[in-house]
């Protein structure tokens, strides 16, 4: 059973509205479940690269000093999962998405972007989705570096949509002709993932009967 299906199966939680803030059919937490697919990364920051390429004026590679030299920006935000779990006012530094196509001087020539992270990871996202003030290249978490499992040395931050497209251990933004699917996409989850309209899943739309990101590991 792959995950779509098992979300599928999980219990749909009471919905409290939180004056508008949270999504139907979430459950607000206090604590960060840890979620991802396969083994946590380990990196020789010497070696570590970020490419931008792809249907772009020109393609470039960054080192981590150069995110870090760029300007930074702290966002407040609240994050909303695919399994359910809401968590608010979190506060995320780094760069905004814009501000580095703007300091390397990048002109993109399509409005579709594949995310690319570590190990051979990638989501699928529309250029717009990324162009807003609180999406960031993020490399810390309320004021201290992201731990290993939250995304350690950089991770996407993309409040508006569901979390698995905010993609840990970032490695490459790939502008595409077409918006293919990624990872998750193509293994039953929506092509874009808005919260607020329970885009969780390809297809139809299904209820979820139970919970299961609580029995998660927690930072």
């Amino acid at each position: 059973m792959n995950k779509a299906e098992r979300i599928k199966r999980m219990k749909v939680p009471a919905a409290d509205a939180a004056n508008g803030r949270l999504p139907q059919g979430q459950a607000l937490t206090e604590r960060f479940p840890i979620l991802h697919e396969g083994e946590v990364p380990a990196y020789d920051m010497d070696q570590w690269t970020l490419r931008v390429f792809g249907e772009v004026s020109k393609e470039v590679t960054l080192s981590y000093q150069d995110i870090l030299a760029m300007p930074q920006t702290d966002v407040t935000v609240d994050i909303h999962c695919v399994t359910r779990w809401s968590r608010f006012d979190n506060t995320f530094t780094g760069v905004r998405f814009r501000d580095v196509l703007e300091a390397i001087g990048v002109e993109p020539h399509s409005g579709y972007v594949m995310l690319h992270g570590d190990y051979d990871y990638t989501s699928n996202i529309e250029l717009a989705d990324l162009m807003g003030d609180d999406v960031l290249l993020a490399h810390s978490f309320e004021g201290k570096p992201l731990t290993d499992k939250h995304g350690w040395p950089l991770r996407l931050v993309v409040p508006h949509l569901y979390f698995w497209k905010s993609v840990k251990w970032l490695r490459g933004f790939e502008f595409m002709k077409e918006n293919s699917p990624g990872f998750w996409e193509q293994n039953g989850f929506h092509l874009r993932g808005d919260p607020f309209k329970e885009e969780r899943f390809s297809g139809e739309d299904l209820p979820i009967p139970e919970d299961e990101w609580e029995k998660k590991e927690f930072d």
